[in-house]
């Protein structure tokens, strides 16, 4: 089937986001994908849309397939972004095709040896992914996002227990004290990226974050050992972003308490629905934690990795 491949410009954010809505609903039966996210996407300062960005349009202008690369590492690790309507597959194809080759050539440039790709698609996704193994791509990781009901009556605001203290973090000292923590916490978590607090409130993503939805909890003789950070931008449901504990303070409750705080938080806004992002292989039990406190799989997704020699 004819199709033409361009790249993306910002002004292509509202078809994206029809694309990436369609594929919703095939993948997960409903939109999940909302504008701001995808024009963040376009805007992230690794973007470099020109050089990192594809479109497929069908013979009758009908966007097809979607792709998008960035570089966080600034070494070998290379992460991507790939979307494609069944019927497709050679567009998708194409689009893979192109991905690859810049993912080598952006490694080549950091000093890398090799790329190390990772894409993450649903695990019913509508790529063809014999397309993918073909290729010696090969799942390294699940994820599940996990949702929870949530109501005002059904979830209070939970009292701190002695020793242990909530606050918000709507000062400026207290949103790096946040990212610090978090980075901390998740620097064992597999596919880490550390990040400045500078680099990462750079990505337009983050720059209007709600910061009323962050918390840290102190005990007292530790300290700050642990954060929570959340938003409340997306159209079907609160997302809580990260939740870290540090190692030597976890098995006192506190990511329970600070996600049952997320869980008040957001009933006491309207919400009914609160979910989040977890690695089923989670080092710290966080799956575990989360369905202990009521949540359970809305679906799941395959991190797929392929490793190709830096082209320079």
């Amino acid at each position: 089937m004819p199709f033409t491949v361009r790249a993306a410009r910002l002004d292509d954010a509202p078809a994206i986001c029809a694309l990436l809505n369609e594929i919703d609903v095939l993948e997960v039966g409903r939109p999940e994908t909302d504008l701001h996210t995808v024009e963040a996407d376009l805007k992230h300062p690794e973007a470099d849309l020109p050089q990192n960005s594809w479109l497929a349009h069908a013979a009758d202008g009908t966007l097809v397939a979607y792709g998008l690369l960035w570089d966080e590492s600034y070494a070998e690790r290379i992460d991507v972004d790939h979307y494609v309507l069944p019927g497709h597959q050679d567009a998708g194809l194409r689009l893979l095709e192109r991905m690859e080759a810049r993912a080598a050539a952006k490694a080549a440039a950091n000093g890398a040896r090799r790329a190390v790709v990772h894409l993450h698609l649903n695990t019913a996704p509508t790529m063809d992914t014999a397309l993918l193994g073909a290729r010696g791509w090969h799942v390294v990781r699940r994820y599940h996002v996990m949702t929870r009901d949530v109501a005002p009556v059904t979830d209070p605001t939970p009292v701190p227990p002695p020793g242990v203290r909530l606050r918000d973090c709507t000062a400026e000292p207290d949103r790096r004290r946040t990212h610090a923590l978090l980075q901390r916490a998740m620097s064992e978590h597999f596919d880490f990226q550390p990040q400045s607090y500078e680099t990462w409130l750079a990505d337009p993503a983050n720059a209007s974050l709600d910061w009323s939805l962050a918390w840290i909890v102190h005990v007292d003789g530790l300290g700050d050992v642990g954060a929570l950070r959340a938003r409340d931008d997306r159209a079907s449901m609160g997302w809580i972003t990260t939740l870290g504990v540090m190692p030597e303070a976890r098995g006192r409750g506190l990511g329970g308490m600070l996600l049952r705080h997320a869980f008040a938080a957001f009933a006491g806004r309207g919400r009914d629905t609160v979910g989040l992002g977890v690695d089923t292989a989670n080092e710290s039990g966080a799956p575990a934690l989360y369905e202990r406190h009521g949540m359970s799989v809305y679906f799941a997704v395959n991190t797929w990795e392929t490793t190709l020699p830096a082209d320079g």
